[in-house]
């Protein structure tokens, strides 16, 4: 062991050696500069912070030299915040907050900004409280296109669009037939549906029944929401859901190549169970793990697009729902045991193999879509479910089941063959190799392979492009619940912990590189993307660029002056924003006007952000180069209130800034 970890070292110091040397090659320092300079202070800083090999080789694989991006981008949940967070990959450097469901000051977003879609949608500021859980990237042909993103709220029922080309949310809707979700979003492989999946059985179309009634009128449901490209839009008119049983519904994966047309969804609570441990019923975590077995929902979305052009569906709250009797006799829905207790579902590369992990149950389980549409074909049934669905007998379905440790829950794969699935009761990753797959694995059988450790209770876990058909493998991280001792205490509430790992060298155990408190909310689900799938403004395309719609307005003042004109009991502004003025910067209103105020930013240097809060009105912009915002209020304060740019954009930045006054 001494004799390999000081073999290992030498390595290391041989490669702190050779990017000193190139260092002081490119700093034209001399040999006695190489020799008597940075390897000696390298070496010195590994020794006296007892830096290990491994410690030296993860600081290594780790560090971004200044000025230079990530090789990849990961999207993460936000959790309670309500939001969607950009992490670079390897650095894990934190790179954007993207506003979503909730305010972001840095952003204007939910300040009076007109141009947004909290403000459509919430226009008295009376915002509710969100829990982001998937985003998902958009695809075509299976893979990250780096266009649009999106997101649920499982609090709300809600799904957002992102437009990544600004990174700014464009849309928000809420489900119309049911009020909370768990599986959503997900896309399928050209964007052509977003999927939302219902979490626990409520009466459709949030109506009031008493819960002596769950089994004949609680449902669950799926929502297929169109997506227009060219708009950026979710479409209601062309979308649809279909109703499900009470059973509730996880976490689900669209199909592609070989699984292409079908959606899958894992559920629990096949028990039908309703709770109330204070009227002395079994409490639900009871109630909902007596069955050996729970329902994998298999769900071919093409015939149920077959439906909806043949108006075989029905409209609650006016948005189209396909019926549970027509699903189960159309074709469109069918059951596969799965073991108890399930969490994720995810689809192989080749779109072959659904894996299913179940929390209470060491194995991973592998369905096989060949053998799925062979058993359908052939009525290969064991029966039909209370509400008459069509069950596939479990043998008929399954590929093969491997034994991976405690806890089993998700599953990301790589482009060699391999699966990696996260084991929250282990706190620890799996590797198993691929058997019978076009991404077959060198062992060439389903088998357990390796393991690592994570810190601690891992959920979730993202590969780079992990959930497409051409994943990339190098590199993986590891979301998890609790971080415990891993870091500075700071109070009873800890930050949560990403953990990179690197799983580049199928040959060795997989290496844990780095640690990664976040103290936002908490990152559910993520999905890693290289970084050069993006096509992003580096400033908005032309002067007057309206964020929310992606099109040009008119600025109003071409030669660069601001205006201010009357009308009645409204006043409107336009005002240019550049280095390092207001125009106007006296602004008098009378208590009780209206107000509409425009401010565009004229700057073209990228980066070059201006900003506008006024106090005592809760406003508050971020106006990026191009850009206009409008705001609109009610002057219903008098007195005097300063205005200032909040971006720190010149040397004089301090000196922009007006007076609104608002006179009796």
């Amino acid at each position: 062991m001494l004799k390999s970890n000081w073999i290992r070292y030498t390595i290391v110091a041989g490669i702190l050696l050779l990017f000193a040397v190139m260092l002081m090659l490119m700093r034209g320092g001399g040999k006695n500069a190489m020799v008597s300079g940075l390897p000696n202070e390298a070496m010195e800083i590994a020794r006296s912070r007892e830096l290990s090999p491994d410690d030296v080789y993860a600081a290594l694989a780790t560090y971004m030299p200044t000025g230079r991006p990530d090789e990849y981008l990961m999207f993460a949940s936000g959790g309670h915040s309500g939001q969607l967070l950009v992490i670079g990959v390897p650095s894990m450097r934190l790179l954007k907050t993207v506003a979503v469901f909730t305010p972001e000051p840095w952003q204007g977003y939910g300040y009076g900004v007109m141009e947004n879609p909290l403000q459509e949608k919430y226009p008295d500021s009376a915002y509710p409280p969100a829990d982001t859980h998937h985003p998902a990237l958009s695809e075509t042909n299976g893979e990250y296109d780096g266009e649009f993103a999106f997101i649920g709220d499982k609090t709300n029922g809600r799904v957002a669009v992102v437009d990544l080309r600004d990174f700014e949310t464009k849309q928000i809707l809420s489900n119309p037939v049911i009020n909370n979700n768990h599986g959503a979003a997900f896309v399928t492989p050209n964007t052509e549906y977003v999927v939302e999946v219902s979490q626990y059985g409520v009466p459709l179309g949030n109506k009031y029944v008493p819960i002596e009634k769950y089994k004949e009128e609680y449902r669950g449901l799926v929502t297929f929401w169109k997506f227009d490209r060219k708009k950026g839009r979710l479409i209601p008119d062309q979308s649809f859901s279909i109703e499900l049983p009470p059973y509730w519904q996880d976490l689900a994966d669209c199909g592609k190549l070989a699984s292409d047309g079908w959606v899958f969804i894992n559920s629990f609570n096949t028990e039908l169970a309703t709770g109330g441990m204070e009227k002395g019923n079994p409490p639900f975590e009871a109630g909902t793990a007596e069955n050996d077995m729970d329902y994998m929902h298999l769900i071919n979305w093409k015939k149920a697009e077959e439906l909806i052009s043949s108006g075989k569906f029905q409209k609650i709250n006016n948005f189209r729902v396909i019926s549970l009797k027509d699903a189960s006799e159309s074709g469109v829905l069918y059951f596969a045991p799965e073991p108890k207790s399930p969490h994720g579902v995810d689809i192989c590369p080749c779109g072959e193999h659904i894996v299913v992990g179940g929390k209470l149950d060491p194995h991973v389980t592998i369905f096989g879509m060949s053998k799925i549409k062979q058993a359908i074909e052939a009525k290969d049934f064991e029966g039909k479910d209370v509400y008459g669905v069509p069950i596939l007998k479990f043998d008929a379905a399954k590929v093969a089941q491997v034994e991976v440790g405690l806890g089993p829950l998700h599953t990301q794969f790589d482009d060699q063959g391999y699966a990696y699935t996260s084991l929250f009761l282990d706190s620890a990753v799996a590797r198993w190799s691929m058997g019978d797959c076009k991404f077959k694995a060198p062992e060439g059988d389903w088998k357990m392979i390796s393991k690592i450790q994570t810190h601690y209770n891992i959920g979730h876990l993202a590969a780079v492009e992990g959930d497409t058909v051409k994943p990339s493998g190098k590199m993986l991280v590891a979301l998890n619940k609790w971080s415990m001792d891993r870091f500075t205490n700071v109070g009873p509430l800890l930050p949560q912990n990403l953990q990179l790992i690197d799983i580049n060298n199928t040959g060795e155990s997989m290496r844990l590189l780095y640690d990664m408190p976040l103290g936002v909310g908490e990152p559910h689900y993520a999905q890693i993307m290289k970084a050069e799938r993006l096509k992003a403004f580096e400033v908005y395309p032309e002067i007057g660029w309206n964020a929310h719609t992606q099109t040009q307005v008119d600025p109003k003042f071409a030669g660069g002056k601001g205006t201010v004109v009357v009308k009645g009991n409204t006043v409107e502004i336009y005002t240019p924003l550049i280095r390092s003025h207001f125009d106007p910067e006296h602004i008098e209103v009378k208590k009780g006007q209206k107000v509409i105020w425009k401010l565009t930013n004229l700057e073209r240097t990228r980066d070059t952000t201006h900003g506008l809060t006024v106090a005592g009105y809760r406003i508050g912009a971020s106006i990026e180069p191009g850009e206009t915002v409008t705001f609109e209020f009610v002057a219903d304060k008098e007195g005097v209130y300063p205005f200032y740019c909040s971006e720190f954009c010149s040397a004089l930045h301090l000196e922009m800034m007006g007076y609104l006054f608002v006179k009796p």
